[in-house]
């Protein structure tokens, strides 16, 4: 498993790529600091899916768990610990939850 300074850069290099923002430190509150909005951070989530090889269910994740770089490699930590590497495609994906998480993001 990666150490979690390895996953922060990773996922700094994937939020660039991504959605073509920067993160000013790995601390930085995302979503407050505006860098992203809920369509961008929806577009990330698909993203770290993919990445990491797991499926993110919408009704376990918290807010405050997708506001930082290193919140999100802690996610991806514990999700890697877990053995949690259920492939993910576009056909298993479901419209409501991405739905709530865009109103939950909006909030």
């Amino acid at each position: 498993m990666p150490n979690h300074d390895a996953i922060v850069a990773r996922l700094g290099i994937m939020l660039a790529e991504t959605v073509h923002v920067e993160a000013p430190s790995p601390e930085t509150d995302l979503l407050d600091s505006g860098i992203l909005d809920s369509l961008q951070l929806v577009e990330l989530l698909l993203r770290l899916e993919e990445e990491f090889g797991f499926r993110i269910a919408i009704e376990s994740l918290e807010l405050e768990d997708l506001r930082t770089l290193r919140r999100l490699a802690a996610l991806v930590a514990s999700r890697e610990a877990e053995g949690v590497a259920e492939p993910s495609t576009p056909a298993d994906r479901e419209v409501a939850p991405v739905t709530a998480l865009r109103q939950a993001a909006a909030d």
